[in-house]
């Protein structure tokens, strides 16, 4: 189990629109998933049997809907702790109709410790987490070792975890801790995704943005 006295997140006082509000209000109980420490089912969740990934930091949502859009075959679970992108989000399934997507809002790391079984998911994605780029912070970056073998051990085999940011020092972090997890290998095939709304800043800062992608092995 992963301490959890350092986060990877500070909860922001973001004002939450009227419409966001609405949507936390009386979207979640349709498509939200509460926190608990009792696994998921799921086939019960999603009424099917299909395979699952799970989104860390889903952000104001654009991307993660347009993923799911892209692949109804595949269920998503969000996991997202500001209220502002769930409300987002949520109004974004409804209003699109999208049936393959819930939305978990929580500490993706107590999520996936506590309501994901293990060896289950057929992906994570890792879009564009706070890359904390003060080096007195660099203790609270999402990507270290404990996280890296947490990941590995929901993955089902030969399930990939795709990560991406604009920053190259925390590439360079990313890289060397999913290498360095034993139950991970690392692949040069790459994975199609949509851009993000921090791609596009990082592009117009001149950031490189680079993707990383590792798959479970068997």
């Amino acid at each position: 189990m992963i301490p959890r006295t350092i986060r990877s997140y500070v909860l922001r006082q973001g004002r939450t629109t009227p419409a966001q509000q609405r949507a936390l209000d009386e979207l979640f109980p349709l498509f939200g998933l509460s926190f608990a420490n009792e696994l998921l089912d799921f086939r019960d969740t999603f009424r099917r049997t299909a395979p699952v990934v799970v989104e860390i930091g889903s952000g104001m949502g654009e991307t993660t809907a347009e993923i799911a859009l892209a692949h109804p075959q595949t269920d998503f679970i969000a996991v997202e702790v500001h209220g502002p992108g769930v409300g987002s989000l949520l109004r974004r399934i409804a209003e699109r109709g999208i049936a393959n997507l819930r939305v978990i809002r929580h500490d993706a790391v107590e999520v996936l410790e506590h309501m994901v079984p293990d060896r289950s998911l057929a992906g994570i994605h890792l879009f564009f987490p706070d890359p904390w780029p003060k080096k007195r912070h660099h203790k609270r970056r999402l990507v270290q070792p404990p996280f890296a073998a947490l990941a590995a051990r929901k993955l089902a085999p030969g399930g990939y975890l795709h990560a991406a940011t604009d920053w190259p020092d925390y590439f360079e972090q990313m890289d060397a801790v999913f290498s360095a997890e034993p139950s991970l290998t690392k692949t040069p095939e790459s994975k199609a995704r949509p851009t993000t709304k921090f791609e596009r800043r990082g592009m117009g800062l001149g950031n490189p943005v680079r993707d990383l992608l590792f798959l479970r092995k068997e």
